[in-house]
């Protein structure tokens, strides 16, 4: 029983260990660079590898994202030399056929020296299209990618946005192209910034404004401030004034001093606190008892450093309690105030970085931030008012003066094309999509913001799409591009 046992345990661990080992993958062989293209990774070797007059081969290499080799692909290439002068344009195909795992030959035949890009589009059941662009040249060896593109879709939908594309795609060769001066550009991302510009003007910091009145009837002595614009500086005396109710008061707190009477509810502290109450400041009551004597003309001293922008009384004129007798400004800042159209106002947020300039000191630009958005629109103008704040040390900003204020706005990375490639068909906006080989195709957009010679696009195109930036109304016209509008 034993010696029947035995052999079968030893047939078993045999098969675990067959069993066990990895099953081998097909061998797909390096030629060189790898390109990718959607789900494919390409590689090409030219035989001779400096392409030269006559007879040449090329090798290609098709696998998936697996490094699985793509058999049974449709494999296209052609090689194209630009028209030149009055040299037409010139195509070469390349004739290809399958040779293994994944491995592809082709022959073709170049007729004279030069540069010869050649594209390749690639296209299986499974995985759908690809196209490759590469530059090649007899001046030196190998092929440069300049370009590649993939449809993943399924074939039936591959076949039917083909039969579509066609309709609306037309052909311009490249000796049009360069009669009519066709330039193209890809579709990029990019940082935008949005600059709004608003008029606006110097005002007083309102903040930095004093009023001078009295409490009291009375009537002006000597008049220190005496013309608008004068520098004033805090504590200096403004003018004296004289009022019979401040000599009265004057005296019953020299009297109440004579008397010592100085507890908390004496006649002394009732006498100071009514020239306190009448803004009689603590120094002048000091400099009162000490003097011992009743001054008639009592000084109003500047509560600032300011400019008098404004005066309304005279040396010797009577006054009335409660009157605005000047106005003093501290002009070491300014505001500097905006008017902002509706539109824009969303864009616009408290502590946003902004630039002021002046037209008539263009040498003169200051970095700031906004510190005030109006919350009232005015309904005349559609606008609110922007302020922001500007140091003014040396007094070079008056009030009144003419300003721009320049705000912006970062948009952050944005889907953006040339500006001068964007067509304006009514309230449509229309690029063409250079489709590769001639091909072009009039496409519909849905644009955003302007930045600096860009456009925004949201709706339309995809990154990497090549698009025509000059040439655009020729091509329009050479394509019968405006009869055809109304069926985009």
């Amino acid at each position: 029983m034993l010696l029947i046992l035995l052999p079968l345990v030893i047939l078993a661990g045999l098969g675990v260990y067959f069993l066990s080992q990895p099953v081998d993958k097909p061998v797909v062989a390096n030629i060189g660079v790898t390109h990718y293209a959607g789900p494919y990774k390409v590689q090409l070797k030219l035989n001779p590898e400096k392409p030269k007059i006559g007879n040449n081969q090329v090798t290609f290499q098709v696998r998936n994202e697996q490094d699985q080799p793509v058999n049974n692909a449709q494999i296209e290439a052609v090689a194209v030399m630009p028209a030149m002068g009055t040299m037409p344009e010139m195509r070469e195909t390349v004739e290809i056929e399958a040779s293994g795992a994944g491995l592809y030959q082709g022959q073709f035949s170049l007729p004279m020296n030069g540069s010869w890009p050649i594209t390749v589009t690639i296209n299986s059941t499974a995985l759908g299209k690809a196209e490759l662009g590469f530059d090649m040249n007899t001046s030196r060896a190998g092929l440069k990618l300049t370009g590649a593109t993939a449809s993943a879709l399924a074939p039936q939908a591959a076949q039917a946005e083909s039969a579509a594309e066609q309709l609306d795609t037309f052909t311009v060769d490249s000796y049009r192209r360069q009669l009519i001066g066709v330039t193209t550009s890809e579709v990029l991302c990019q940082n935008m910034l949005k600059t709004i510009r608003a008029a606006a003007r110097v005002n007083y910091d309102e903040s930095r404004l004093a009023d001078i009145n009295l409490k009291y009837d009375g009537w002006i002595g000597t008049l220190n401030a005496d013309f608008v614009g004068k520098q004033i500086n805090k504590g200096e005396q403004l003018f004296t004034v004289y009022n019979p109710e401040l000599v009265s008061a004057q005296d019953e707190y020299l009297s109440s001093l004579r008397r010592k009477d100085a507890g908390p509810y004496s006649l002394q502290k009732a006498a100071r606190t009514r020239l306190a109450r009448w803004d009689i400041s603590s120094a002048e009551i000091r400099a009162l008892a000490k003097r011992g004597k009743v001054s008639e003309y009592l000084p109003i001293l500047a509560p600032m450093n300011g400019t008098i922008i404004e005066k309304n009384i005279v040396a010797g004129a009577a006054v009335k309690a409660g009157t605005r007798l000047l106005r003093l400004a501290d002009l070491s800042s300014v505001w500097i105030e905006g008017e902002v159209y509706e539109a824009e106002l969303p864009w616009i947020k408290v502590g946003m970085a902004a630039t002021v300039s002046f037209p008539e000191m263009p040498e003169q630009t200051y970095n700031t931030v906004v510190s005030f958005i109006e919350p009232v629109l005015n309904p005349k103008t559609r606008t609110a008012k922007v302020r922001v704040a500007v140091p003014n040390p040396e007094g070079i900003l008056k009030p009144g003066m003419y300003a721009r204020l320049n705000l912006q706005v970062d948009l952050g990375e944005r889907l953006v094309v040339p500006e001068q490639a964007v067509i304006y068909a009514g309230e449509q906006r229309v690029v063409f999509l250079d489709k590769g080989e001639g091909r072009l195709q009039p496409r519909k957009i849905k644009t955003g913001v302007r930045n600096e010679g860009f456009i925004e696009v949201l709706e339309g195109l995809e990154f990497g799409d090549v698009v025509v930036t000059s040439g655009n109304f020729l091509i329009a016209a050479e394509s019968k591009f405006k009869s055809g509008l109304a069926q985009w």
